[in-house]
């Protein structure tokens, strides 16, 4: 494996051994991808190089989002995350969320500022919340404050969570709050191509929810795949759905695609 740059080494320490791992194979060009990357590099930070700050990144009921916009969110986000809540590369963040662009930046801010986000559905409630905050040993969270109930309840069964930061709202030590005295400029942590960025829990649905361990190179990869070779999407399309964000399938349909343009035909 590439050398980390994560200082919290729990999600390496916790894959599989090697000899268990399936046999990787990276022979098409478009997926031979340098040892040093970050997938929020690719998927906000290069478009910005290409001029593109002031075309739309994304739109909701609410309001559309530039990508010089999203890319300043992330990056104020990633500030809070790093200076005012502690965050050390390879630590675990907990999101809950409704889809909208505020957990979209959250979740690039994580990626960007070297931790891993585990994010999670509004449908969850205490226990099921519990769960992944102990399993993965979280102990940061970025919350919706519409969500909030369930989340101090979660809390109290969750010992490794010490904090929570709501977003979306107007308190004084509220996300909104805190990015405000932030710096608009961060530089993306130098992770490795394997390094861990996401944790995705199953459901649940036949045994205990099982923490599935995705690397930065993973999130390109199925858009240099599935998304080049099989939508074939360009600049100008425009990409709706409903799943949830806390779904790999959701972040996939609805952030890396739209973002990822290296799959545009030539």
């Amino acid at each position: 494996m590439i050398p980390s740059a994560y200082a919290d080494t729990f999600a390496r320490d916790h894959l599989p051994p090697p000899e268990q791992w399936p046999e990787l194979i990276f022979e098409r060009p478009e997926y031979r991808y340098p040892d040093r990357l970050n997938c929020v590099s690719e998927l906000l930070d290069r478009w910005l190089a290409k001029g593109w700050q002031d075309r739309a990144c994304m739109i909701s009921n609410a309001e559309t989002v530039t990508y010089g916009a999203m890319a300043e969110r992330v990056n104020r986000i990633a500030n809070v995350l790093v200076k005012d809540c502690g965050l050390k590369s390879g630590g675990r963040v907990l999101l809950r969320s409704a889809n909208n662009p505020q957990f979209v930046a959250a979740y690039l801010a994580v990626m960007k500022a070297g931790g891993i986000a585990v994010a999670t559905m509004p449908l969850l409630r205490t226990k099921e919340l519990a769960y992944p905050i102990n399993k993965a040993q979280i102990s940061l969270s970025l919350c919706d404050i519409r969500l909030a109930e369930d989340m101090e309840k979660a809390k109290a069964l969750a010992p490794a969570l010490r904090r929570i930061v709501y977003f979306n709202s107007s308190q004084d030590d509220g996300l909104e709050a805190l990015m405000r005295e932030a710096s608009p400029a961060f530089t993306a942590c130098d992770t490795a191509a394997d390094d861990v960025c996401l944790i995705g829990f199953t459901s649940g649905t036949t045994g205990e929810p099982k923490g599935t361990m995705h690397f930065h190179r993973d999130v390109l990869l199925i858009a240099d795949g599935y998304g080049r070779h099989v939508l074939k999407a360009n600049e100008t399309d425009r990409f709706i759905g409903s799943p949830p964000l806390a779904f790999t399938f959701g972040l996939g349909g609805l952030v890396v695609f739209p973002s990822h343009r290296r799959h545009r035909p030539a």
